[in-house]
């Protein structure tokens, strides 16, 4: 007799996704998550909220709104972003790879997947503040990424229990998944804990991970991506340490996609190990330094290392968060003058943000602790700034050409020459938001066995899917890949 027809291990986007399309189906769903209440969420509670999907224009946006009649939306231009775009900005990151089986099903059911919350009243708003720039009047997004969740990804997590609840749903808070329970090859329930380590066994038909990847596990991290990497700020949860992953390899799961990969982005140097959910929603993201395309990035050996302005960051900042945590000392200073303080994101004017600042940069490099070399850090500014282009205007609301001529690093776009003080840097590191090695699943979400076959009463979603990601990946596109799915995983574990 089980308890449950469906158990889903995790809070996150994915497991709530997972746990709404069983309901939807009819079944008796319990969704347990090891955190206490007020840190369940798993990652998707530390976001912004953003999701990447296909549209052929507005009128396909205007019913996933929370505010259709936005007095902005006459004026706003959001353009299409179509299935062929999308694929191509994976493609991107794959390292010649081609698209994967799991990537072409992200993208084909990205934007029935968004349709499919917006019916359960999980809704979104146009992201105006961080991807859009005003010209000639009006609104144009760029790069793709249109929409985010109310009250970023706190809102979408509150959302999604609330539909999750609203259909009956059930879900417990500190209680942690320690074991599978497998009876005649089949798995059949959780073995539970609380904090106080009171143990308790529930019965299911069926079983979905939905616990994330293994970026809390400084061991993990080091042992599957790098030595580095136990250098790395955790961005999310404290409570994604891979225990999923080893309960399904006890099974014998087949390991899939990329193991020494994952999502990183530059983050403050000086933030705690962990995300913060002490800090209001709208601060959360205030660890985040991403605007490194309008100034420019230097290591601790006083040299550039990366193209700041190769793509809109969107498409860079999972790669460029990678490659501070492996400069010496696992650092970087991003340096910028007055003329772009105005479209700094409010992550750099937030009242927490590390930073050093000086009216001329001779002064400003004095500041810059880690960089030994100050000459050659000075050397590296005035080659930059004389090899900016000039002829070319600035435009930050398209890949605007602005480059620089004859450095053997380019900045390819969005170069003007740091001339005008008063002048400001800000310390940064690598924050790892997510892993991309996971598991091999099934077409319905089953997790597959070494040998080939499902393993009978065993699902998995969001993180623990491996083949999504590869060197990188196109922003807002985790959390629609943790929705896909988490939906697939969900109906999948309903069947049975």
């Amino acid at each position: 007799m089980s308890d449950y027809d469906v158990i889903v291990v995790g809070s996150g986007n994915a497991a709530l996704c997972a746990g709404l399309a069983a309901k939807e189906r009819g079944a008796t769903v319990l969704v347990i998550e090891k955190a206490p209440e007020d840190m369940a969420g798993g990652n998707s509670k530390y976001t912004a909220g953003a999701m990447r999907f296909a549209y052929d224009g507005k009128q396909d946006l205007l019913p996933l709104l929370q505010n259709p009649d936005d007095h902005r939306l006459p004026d706003t231009e959001f353009g299409a972003y179509t299935s062929e775009h999308f694929s191509k900005d994976l493609l991107g990151f794959n390292d010649g790879r081609p698209l994967s089986p799991e990537q072409q099903y992200l993208v084909a059911q990205s934007y029935p997947t968004m349709a499919w919350l917006a019916s359960h009243d999980v809704r979104f708003e146009p992201i105006y503040s961080r991807q859009t720039f005003q010209k000639d009047g009006k609104h144009i997004f760029w790069g793709g990424l249109t929409l985010a969740a109310r009250h970023e990804g706190v809102g979408l997590v509150e959302s999604e229990m609330k539909a999750l609840r609203a259909l009956g749903g059930e879900i417990r808070f500190d209680c942690a998944a320690i074991d599978l329970i497998v009876e005649e090859g089949r798995v059949c329930g959780v073995v539970t804990e609380n904090d106080a380590g009171q143990r308790e066994d529930i019965r299911a038909r069926a079983v979905v991970l939905a616990c994330g990847g293994f970026e809390a596990s400084k061991a993990l991290r080091e042992k599957y991506i790098g030595e580095d990497w136990g250098k790395a700020k955790v961005r999310g949860t404290p409570f994604n340490t891979g225990a999923g992953l080893e309960m399904a390899f006890k099974l014998g799961a087949r390991a899939h996609g990329l193991y020494e990969g994952c999502h990183a982005t530059p983050m403050d140097l000086h933030m705690p190990e962990y995300g913060n959910l002490d800090l209001p929603h709208d601060q959360r993201k205030n660890y985040r330094k991403i605007c490194y395309f309008l100034g420019i990035m230097v290591n601790a050996e006083a040299e550039r290392f990366v193209d700041e302005g190769k793509d809109f960051r969107n498409y860079t900042y999972a790669q460029f968060g990678r490659a501070i945590i492996e400069q010496p000392g696992h650092f970087a200073w991003q340096i910028f003058d007055s003329k772009i303080n105005h479209l700094l994101y409010e992550e750099y004017h937030f009242a927490d943000a590390h930073y050093v600042e000086a009216a001329t940069l001779d002064a400003l490099i004095e500041k810059l602790d880690g960089v030994e070399d100050k000459a050659k850090l000075r050397r590296t500014i005035d080659g930059y700034n004389a090899a900016v282009d000039d002829a070319v205007p600035f435009d930050p609301t398209v890949r605007d050409g602005k480059g620089t001529k004859g450095l053997t690093l380019p900045k390819s776009n969005w170069a003007q020459k740091i001339d005008k003080g008063p002048f400001r840097a800000y310390p940064v590191t690598g924050g790892i938001t997510f892993t991309y090695g996971g598991l091999q699943v099934s077409d319905r979400g089953g997790v597959v066995h070494e040998e080939g076959h499902e393993i009978p009463g065993l699902f998995a979603c969001g993180e623990l899917v491996g083949g999504v990601f590869f060197n990188g990946y196109p922003g807002g596109s985790g959390l629609t890949s943790g929705a896909v799915f988490g939906r697939r995983a969900g109906y999948g574990a309903a069947a049975q």
